[in-house]
């Protein structure tokens, strides 16, 4: 056993994308065989992910969950700040101009709305909670936009690590929210065709929910709603630590 957990130690990036890889095959399955496809294992990962990292954290007693554990270190540098920008980076080259042609008018301002509209009512909610400075209220409003955009916002204006959390945190509830409920307001919405699709994805931009959702609701639009999401994300990550933040600084100081 010392030497099996020596060898997960010393190669813990590598054991950290198995003990993913595991979680995420483990949730599709619960995905299909509980749900019969309904709820997305992507979701139900996230949700087994957010409990083992509570238990991890209460087990241990520190505050980086099962990357306390000797053994699963490597997490805490899968899911840290360098991967997560280069994954951001990759996406961005991925993305090609011309296709937010194909979205319309329609689909470009739902990309500038929904972020707009996300900020605001992550802010407004920070603010209700106690977290009046601008920084905080910033990176939880961009946390609201997404989980991608939060901690981007909040490493680039120098938020503080908690305010960074929860802004993860909600940005993580709010993609569980639209995977689960897509499927459901998807015949009240017409949300049968590519255009309100790309319409979708822009205003909610969650890449990850925006693409379970459909994919629980018509797998032929997915590309449709996950190119507008991708679009939001990085509208956000321009917004949110420039014009937004300068916009609410000069709204409620600090």
């Amino acid at each position: 056993m010392n030497t099996i957990s020596s060898v997960f130690e010393r190669n813990g990036l590598l054991t950290a994308f198995v003990v993913v890889g595991a979680l995420v095959l483990i949730s599709g399955w619960l995905s299909q065989k509980l749900t019969h496809g309904r709820l997305q294992g992507s979701a139900i990962a996230i949700i087994l992910g957010l409990a083992l990292a509570f238990w991890g954290g209460k087990v241990t007693g520190a505050d980086h969950g099962l990357a306390d554990f000797a053994v699963l270190s490597g997490l805490g540098l899968m899911g840290g700040s360098m991967l997560r920008d280069f994954a951001i980076v990759s996406t961005a080259y991925g993305v090609d101009l011309r296709e937010i042609k194909r979205a319309g008018l329609a689909g470009a301002l739902s990309i500038v709305l929904g972020v707009v509209v996300s900020f605001v009512i992550g802010a407004a909610i920070a603010a209700a909670f106690g977290y009046t400075d601008a920084k905080s209220m910033t990176t939880i409003g961009a946390g609201a936009a997404t989980y991608i955009v939060g901690p981007v916002t909040g490493t680039a204006i120098g938020a503080s690590s908690e305010v960074i959390a929860l802004s993860v945190a909600a940005g993580l509830v709010k993609s569980v929210v639209v995977m689960v409920g897509t499927p459901l307001i998807a015949p009240l919405i017409g949300l049968n065709n590519p255009k309100s699709a790309m319409a979708f994805g822009g205003l909610l931009g969650t890449t990850s929910g925006v693409a379970g959702g459909l994919a629980a609701t018509d797998e032929r639009l997915v590309p449709y709603g996950a190119m507008t999401a991708t679009f939001y994300t990085g509208m956000g990550c321009l917004l949110c630590p420039s014009v937004l933040y300068v916009a609410l600084r000069a709204i409620v100081g600090g």
